[in-house]
C-alpha cells in the first residue's frame, strides 16, 4: 500500500494523549484565561478533533492575536522554502497551553530589581549581568594506599 496523503498523515504518536492521561479533558483546561499578547505553546490534543492545528504547527510557540468564544487566534512563524512567514491560525483552547519560555526571564528581572534596590540603599555597585561559569581549577587527586601507575605507549618495532 502506498503512503497516505491526508492532513493527519504521520500523526499517530504526535496527537496521541499521554500515558494515563486519556479520557476526559480536565476542567482546568477550560478555566484558563488567555489575553491578547500572551505567548502560548501549540500542542494538538487528539481527543478534540475540531479546531485542531495542522501537524506543522504542533510544538510551535506563538502569540495570541484574537480571542473568540471557544478558540483563540495565534500568530506562528512557519518556514516555507527558506522564508519565515508569520501565519495566523485559529485553534480551540484544548490545543494550546500558556508558554513557560518567559518565566525564567521575568524571575531574573524581579531578582535584579531587588538586588539593585539593596545595592542603592547600601551605596555599593552590583553587576546584574549574567556571567559564564568558569572552568574548574586544577587540583591533585590523592588516594590512600593506591600505587600510581605510569602509562606510556609501547614503542613500535618493525619486524621484517
Amino acid at each position: 500500500m502506498t503512503n497516505p496523503h491526508g492532513k493527519r498523515r504521520g500523526t499517530r504518536d504526535m496527537f496521541a494523549r499521554d500515558f494515563r492521561k486519556r479520557g476526559m479533558i480536565p476542567l482546568s483546561t477550560y478555566m484558563k484565561t488567555y489575553r491578547i499578547g500572551d505567548i502560548v505553546d501549540i500542542k494538538g490534543c487528539g481527543t478534540v478533533t475540531s479546531g485542531m492545528p495542522y501537524k506543522a504547527y504542533h510544538g510551535k510557540t506563538g502569540r495570541v492575536f484574537n480571542i473568540a468564544k471557544r478558540a483563540v487566534g495565534v500568530i506562528v512563524n512557519k518556514k516555507v522554502r527558506g522564508k519565515i512567514l508569520a501565519k495566523r491560525i485559529n485553534l480551540r483552547i484544548e490545543h494550546i497551553n500558556h508558554s513557560k519560555c518567559r518565566d525564567d526571564f521575568l524571575n531574573r528581572v524581579k531578582k535584579n530589581e531587588l538586588v539593585k534596590k539593596e545595592a542603592k540603599a547600601s551605596g555599593t555597585f552590583v553587576c546584574t549581568k549574567r556571567a559564564p561559569v568558569n572552568p574548574r581549577t586544577s587540583h591533585t587527586v590523592k588516594g590512600k594506599g593506591i600505587v600510581v601507575e605510569e602509562v606510556c605507549p609501547i614503542r613500535y618495532e618493525f619486524i621484517a
